[in-house]
């Protein structure tokens, strides 16, 4: 066999390899923007006689808000992988009560305006692996660390009260891919757990279009759910955004 045919098949070699890595890239980062709308938000602080039961969105409306958030993933190699997710959120708004309610000690009277405040912002870590890779699609499954930092906080003229909760939520992860043809796919995202006093639901399905080898736009649909019903407090929400964002893939 001579020196030139023995290059032919390292060539090939080289370019399947090249391929095959440009696929399943290194890194993966993700801009995620749009308005979030909220049909469920209620609340009653603490979950005893003392305080009532209420609809946030009476006083914040629905919406929209604007949102954002970051997405970062590292591909360890083929099989195993990193994420980190920043995700603040904040919903301003001013309305009234249609009767007294008690809210964390405090009474906020029926038909004066007051303001108030929804904050929860999302830090999260996780690890997951990719488990199956075949007939387009890429499916990963994993486990995911939240770090909740949320508040709620009303005020009415020198009437003000505010409840925030700092912790460490444990989430299950789920992910998929599938090329639908050379520029355009489908994917999806799950963390969620429920169990317990509450549950934790982060899920979107999302359409991307490949601008070259590295950038890709996206839009699509995400929803976050959940709460928590213990003795300190009941809070449910559930939240909706349409999105569109970025991919950088290197």
């Amino acid at each position: 066999m001579t020196r030139k045919t023995l290059w032919l098949p390292a060539a090939l070699c080289v370019a399947l390899t090249a391929d095959s890595f440009g696929e399943a890239e290194a890194f993966r980062l993700e801009l995620e923007v749009g308005p979030t709308w909220q049909t469920r938000n209620d609340v009653q602080i603490p979950n005893d006689a003392t305080a009532d039961r209420f609809d946030l969105t009476d006083v914040l409306g629905s919406g929209p808000a604007a949102a954002f958030r970051l997405n970062g993933t590292w591909n360890i190699n083929e099989r195993h992988g990193l994420r980190v997710v920043l995700a603040p959120l904040t919903i301003d708004g001013t309305g009234r009560f249609d009767t007294d309610t008690r809210f964390d000690g405090e009474t906020f009277v029926a038909g004066e305006t007051l303001d108030a405040r929804y904050r929860f912002d999302s830090w999260r870590i996780g690890y997951r692996y990719r488990y199956y890779d075949a007939n387009g699609w890429r499916l990963w499954a994993g486990a995911t660390l939240k770090l909740r930092d949320a508040e709620i906080a009303l005020r009415q003229g020198e009437t003000r009260a505010s409840d925030d909760d700092l912790g460490l939520v444990p989430l299950l992860h789920l992910a998929g891919e599938y090329r639908l043809s050379d520029r355009w796919h489908f994917e999806f995202d799950v963390d969620g757990l429920a169990g317990g006093p509450g549950r934790a639901i982060d899920l979107a399905a999302k359409f991307g279009y490949a601008l070259d080898d590295r950038w890709r736009i996206i839009a699509g649909y995400r929803g976050l759910e959940g709460g928590a019903d213990t003795d300190d407090v009941y809070s449910f929400a559930w939240l909706h955004t349409a999105l569109v964002g970025v991919q950088l893939r290197f």
